[in-house]
């Protein structure tokens, strides 16, 4: 989900296409199904989120018109944390699913994963002041962008899903 190309740390994006394991996607899924929302630990990590359109454009920008051998870091000033983030989808499936609310009630705490990072921080300032790159979409219009994006193509993550053989499960934690 992240890139890095341009900085160590990159944002998180709010991604259409993202395969559905990742938190957005699962959260919708999820919620769309009436399953538990799995919520990491205290769901306080947390990311600077940046909608993909406009990473590809900070991205396309740097290639373009910034220095050769100079790094950008890219950030979306959209800091919030996983908690906050499956509440505002929720918010946003409330509204467009009202059969389903409160979508909220779904969510379930679950075991943190190993390692997982608390914070993830990003100082897009060089790239702001040297290309003169911001976002043109917040946190809200992006998320929103998003969940709308995998409403309308439920088919296409069943299809994804039913390809990798995935069916909802956590990826990447160790059987013991």
């Amino acid at each position: 989900m992240a890139c890095r190309w341009c900085s160590p740390i990159a944002p998180t994006t709010t991604t259409p296409w993202q395969f559905p394991e990742k938190l957005i996607p699962v959260v919708i899924l999820k919620a769309v199904a009436g399953e538990p929302i799995p919520l990491y630990g205290d769901g306080a990590n947390v990311r600077d989120w940046l909608f993909v359109e406009d990473h590809v454009e900070a991205l396309l920008l740097a290639a373009t018109r910034g220095t050769v051998g100079e790094s950008y870091c890219v950030g979306g000033h959209g800091e919030r944390s996983n908690k906050q983030v499956v509440e505002a989808i929720c918010a946003l499936l409330d509204q467009r699913l009202p059969a389903g609310a409160p979508h909220a009630r779904l969510i379930t705490p679950v075991a943190d994963r190993p390692g997982h990072d608390r914070r993830y921080a990003i100082d897009p300032t060089k790239i702001s002041t040297e290309l003169g790159w911001q976002p043109r979409h917040n946190f809200e219009q992006g998320l929103a962008a998003t969940v709308d994006w995998y409403l309308d193509h439920l088919p296409w993550c069943q299809t994804v899903c039913a390809r990798a053989g995935y069916q909802g499960e956590r990826i990447g934690v160790a059987a013991i």
